[in-house]
């Protein structure tokens, strides 16, 4: 064998420096992502975005904490450049640029919701690290809030544009819900979306399936709170599921990718469906390829999110694992493959890391 001469690549120095601080960047935002977590969940952003200027002992009566644990966490958002810090007053305020993606109803969207998944990833992380050695899966009921996190993400990109976004893809479909069909919601979670639409609806009659048993008792208990009697939540693994022309509509919402058999289940929706109905379906909008998803948005947070939750979820249901980043060209080519014609694909401004099919039987 002969040998090959290969050139050495020059080592720059000052390249090798732009990188460490690269990733001393990483860490610090790392830690602003955990802290703005606990900010979302205790409700301090949308206290401080209802206070003028306030010093740490206002903000933390208003949100009903503890002071010195706020005013650290307060350091964290300041260093941050999260938090404005006035240091003649010492008083903090939340601007309201910043308040608009990091409040409740935020105008652009919570997407302090997104900060849980670092948390939880790292709960989960010795779990995820014997994986990498066995190739095993995991199982929903490892994953501490999963389902709540996602009632959150759906909440804000499903539900609360259900009727003035959502809905209007489908052509025709509001006036068939008000005069009475069947729907079915395949990984309805806590049955955020469906709840909205029993009870706009009540002439129509609505039943979620999800695997998860704590996601539809939460579900099953909100519809009775709400004395909702057109609709019903099962926990059931659609694997295999083979009721046929029962739905005139069927709607998953980010649940297919990470099903044992996503093929499977589109196909078997398709057979659930009767002549004309249609098949509505979220999923995330990332290309197959790799190389198209360098400038998508949070791109690197759900390939994360892929590696430890979805994927791994999926192979330990026997699945295939194609993962959060699966692609739209995937999912598309599916609902072509079970028979769907034709299959429309819509992104809306309100939501531009999803992509909407409209699939009609």
């Amino acid at each position: 064998m002969t040998a090959i001469d290969i050139e050495p690549r020059t080592f720059d120095p000052d390249a090798a420096a732009a990188f460490a601080d690269r990733v001393g960047s990483l860490i610090d935002g790392a830690a602003v992502v955990l802290m703005t977590a606990i900010g979302h969940r205790t409700k301090l952003f949308d206290a401080m975005a209802s206070l003028p200027p306030s010093t740490s002992d206002e903000i933390a009566a208003a949100a009903s904490l503890a002071e010195r644990y706020v005013r650290e966490w307060l350091a964290v958002m300041v260093t941050g450049r999260i938090v404005h810090y006035d240091a003649a007053t010492r008083r903090y305020s939340l601007p309201p640029e910043h308040a608009a993606c990091l409040t409740t109803g935020a105008p652009l969207g919570n997407l302090a919701v997104y900060t849980q998944h670092a948390a939880l990833l790292g709960q989960v992380q010795e779990r995820l690290l014997r994986c990498f050695v066995t190739g095993e899966g995991t199982r929903y009921e490892e994953y501490p809030c999963f389902h709540q996190i996602m009632a959150e993400d759906s909440g804000q990109t499903v539900t609360a544009r259900l009727f003035d976004s959502v809905l209007p893809l489908v052509d025709g479909i509001e006036a068939r819900l008000r005069q009475g069909i069947d729907v079915m919601d395949a990984g309805c979670g806590r049955g955020s979306a469906l709840l909205a639409l029993a009870a706009r609806y009540p002439r129509s009659r609505f039943v979620g399936y999800d695997l998860s048993r704590e996601a539809t008792d939460a579900a099953r208990a909100e519809a009775a709170a709400a004395g909702l009697t057109n609709i019903r939540f099962e926990a059931r693994d659609l694997t295999g599921y083979a009721e046929r022309a029962r739905f005139d509509m069927v709607t998953s919402f980010d649940a297919i990718h990470d099903q044992a058999d996503p093929a499977g289940l589109v196909h078997a929706m398709h057979g659930a469906l009767r002549p004309g109905g249609v098949y509505l379906v979220q999923d995330i909008g990332g290309s197959a390829r790799l190389e198209n998803n360098l400038d998508f948005p949070m791109a690197s947070m759900l390939y994360a999110a892929s590696c430890a939750h979805c994927m791994p979820v999926s192979l330990g249901q026997g699945g295939a694992g194609l993962g959060t980043m699966w692609g739209w060209e995937t999912a598309q080519a599916m609902l072509q493959d079970a028979g769907f014609h034709p299959v429309v694909r819509h992104v809306l401004p309100h939501d531009p890391m999803n992509v909407w099919f409209v699939a009609w039987k």
